[in-house]
């Protein structure tokens, strides 16, 4: 099947400087017009960006694709979903939240695709949000990416639904843009390395479906319209790392991300209570009324997070990670989007350049992310 025509990465693309941001910031902001005060926090700065990242700084494409988010909002209304609405999705634990941080402070959504233990495309799809906004309420303020844990056991051709597949991958891709830092898919089948080295050009936000959409296409159940639809530019490509749990190395890095008490047991950690799901039923109703109160009190939900200032220490990085091209990165790449995949041991080698012919992106050491070269704080 034919790929999307490589193309030269442009100015804009490359980098940007804070006043030029802001100018296209502005573009975006004059063009949505009154649009813009109906969600003011999804129009903010912040907010526009990642729309505008999303969109290689296209301006035009970021504020159809921000507008068709607003309408989106407004007539699904996430904000509005609490627990009871979707309490019986989360009985197996399919996807939560983890009450841990990484190391970097990023908040850490677990998903297990292999529990799905429901048939209701509708009812998946708003717990798939509900669990979105609920992890974006928990988002650092200097972080506004999470890491996905993908657990794949119990993982098989049945847990597949091409609906819920297609619906998970327009919902995070088109109204949840650059809130992925990284994926670790954990124990994966073999085959998908075989799938993700033949197209490692490639990317897609919902980074469970591509395996999944893969596996398909092989079955010639999913048309080339379908797929190139789901294909995003390469710089997803780089925040899907695969790890085992026979693997020493995997195991190094999943020590150097997480805390090791408090990481679940099946990704190689200490902890061996798993999903409680009564717990986590708790936690999600404090986290409703906490969400209630903001929304009562007249203040906006945290949509967004960070400023255009914070991401200052970005840009003054951006030459030397264009120039280094670590990982297999897309020259087409914001510095943001780089995770920050780096050593943080002393004898990890630096991170070396890697062309089209990189084989399968395992787990090394090299992928640890470093936070402005200081002591990474773990967040609780």
């Amino acid at each position: 099947m034919s790929c999307r025509k490589s193309r030269p990465p442009s100015v804009a693309e490359k980098s940007l400087s804070l006043e030029e941001q802001q100018a296209k910031i502005n573009d975006v902001r004059r063009m949505l017009g009154t649009k813009a005060d109906k969600i003011p926090a999804l129009c903010s700065d912040t907010a526009i960006i990642r729309y505008l990242k999303a969109r290689n700084w296209n301006t035009k494409k970021a504020t159809k694709m921000l507008d068709e988010s607003l309408k989106w909002r407004l007539k699904y209304k996430p904000e509005n979903i609490r627990w009871e609405d979707i309490a019986q999705e989360a009985e197996t634990g399919k996807i939560y939240r983890a009450d841990y941080h990484d190391k970097f402070g990023r908040v850490v959504l677990i998903l297990r695709p292999g529990f799905q233990n429901t048939k209701s495309t509708e009812l998946q799809i708003k717990y798939l949000v509900y669990c979105m906004e609920n992890a974006i309420m928990h988002l650092n303020p200097e972080k506004d990416q999470m890491v996905w844990l993908i657990d794949f056991q119990g993982w098989t051709m049945s847990s597949i639904s091409m609906k819920v597949t297609r619906e998970t991958a327009n919902v995070l891709q088109n109204h949840y843009p650059e809130r992925l830092g990284l994926a670790i898919l954990y124990n994966p089948p073999k085959v998908f390395e075989s799938f993700w080295a033949n197209e490692h050009n490639k990317g897609i936000e919902n980074i469970a479906s591509i395996f999944i959409i893969k596996l398909l296409k092989i079955e010639k159940l999913v048309s080339p319209a379908i797929w190139l639809n789901l294909s995003l530019s390469r710089r997803h490509t780089k925040k899907v790392r695969f790890a085992y749990s026979d693997d020493i190395q995997s195991q190094k890095i999943m020590e150097a991300l997480f805390d090791m008490d408090k990481l679940e047991s099946v990704f190689g950690g200490k902890n061996t209570a798993g999903f409680n799901y009564e717990a986590y039923a708790k936690r999600m109703r404090e986290d409703d009324a906490k969400k209630s109160d903001i929304m009562n009190s007249g203040s906006s939900l945290p949509i967004i997070q960070s400023s255009v200032a914070s991401q200052s220490h970005e840009s003054e990085l951006l030459a030397s990670e264009q120039q280094s091209d670590s990982l297999g990165s897309d020259p087409c790449s914001e510095a943001s989007d780089e995770c920050e995949l780096s050593s943080v041991d002393e004898t990890a080698s630096k991170v070396e350049s890697v062309d089209s012919k990189t084989p399968v992106p395992t787990l090394t050491c090299d992928d640890v992310p470093n936070i402005e070269a200081a002591e990474p704080k773990e967040v609780h």
